[in-house]
């Protein structure tokens, strides 16, 4: 018998403004976000970069990864029965010096949570390229590999916000890939490069590109969201709205594989 081949997926576009080092304002306006966008048939939510407190280098800020914010948004995608990516700012322990006397300690990550419908956390992506513009090298550990979950039958990779100025994160897995799912706090002033960066992302991946960012303001930076989905022609996903205004798009494994099928670009890739 063959195998069905993999349905569409509904994926809401989880643009709002995060509460500045405020996690309680931020999950309730997540809650919110993820229950209508769940009502109105968003299988994935994916919510903006360290979702629960803005992006911050005040590493007080950050949580466990085996509890604290982290885990209150996998609640949230269990309360609501959809698959979640956000980041969060988190805390893990990591030992140092190999294998027998090795020490432990405690390291900070920017990590992309990726969340099923049950509330547990099947994958963690920590983002590889830190913003050392803004300092995020001395406050947080890099992540070293990527991540590629499948979602109801269609391959994603969950990368972070800076990730998105290093195409060879994205090349060296694209063919393994239907959608990259970038998570963000992509300032206003910079808009133009995100707008030209992600386009760009799904063109030479051929590829889904679903980018969102936050809206609002936080530790005096402007963001002015632009949360967009490319298909892998790099031509722009149709969206719906829900009535609260969260937009939806519909992302088609069997896109991906018309496109590369007539295109087969990737089958020249030396990586």
């Amino acid at each position: 018998m063959t195998a069905a081949a993999p349905r569409p997926l509904r994926v809401a576009l989880g643009e709002y403004d995060i509460g500045w080092h405020d996690p309680e304002t931020s999950l309730e306006r997540a809650r919110a976000l993820v229950s209508d966008a769940a009502r109105a048939g968003a299988r994935l939510v994916v919510l903006p970069e360290m979702a629960t407190t803005g992006f911050t280098m005040d590493r007080s800020q950050a949580t466990p990864l085996a509890g604290g914010h982290a885990a209150r948004l996998a609640a949230l995608a269990g309360e609501a029965g959809v698959w979640l990516i956000a980041s969060v700012a988190a805390t893990e322990p990591v030992t140092l010096g190999g294998q027998g006397g090795g020490k432990e300690e405690t390291r900070a990550v920017n990590a992309a949570l990726v969340v099923d419908p049950g509330g547990a956390t099947v994958a963690v992506y920590r983002k590889q390229k830190l913003f050392a513009f803004a300092g995020e090298h001395q406050h947080y550990s890099p992540g070293g590999a990527p991540v590629v979950v499948t979602i109801e039958g269609v391959r994603i990779a969950p990368l972070v916000c800076y990730d998105l100025r290093f195409p060879e994160l994205f090349r060296a897995i694209a063919r393994d890939v239907d959608a990259f799912v970038l998570v963000a706090n992509w300032p206003a002033a910079r808009r133009l490069h995100w707008d030209t960066l992600t386009r760009a992302r799904a063109i030479e991946d051929q590829a889904y590109v679903v980018a969102v960012n936050r809206v609002g303001s936080g530790g005096n930076i402007a963001y002015d969201g632009g949360s967009v989905a490319w298909d892998p022609w790099g031509d722009p996903v149709p969206e719906a709205q829900t009535p609260s205004g969260v937009r939806l798009v519909t992302i088609d494994p069997a896109r991906v594989e018309d496109i590369r099928g007539r295109y087969p670009f990737l089958k020249d890739l030396t990586v």
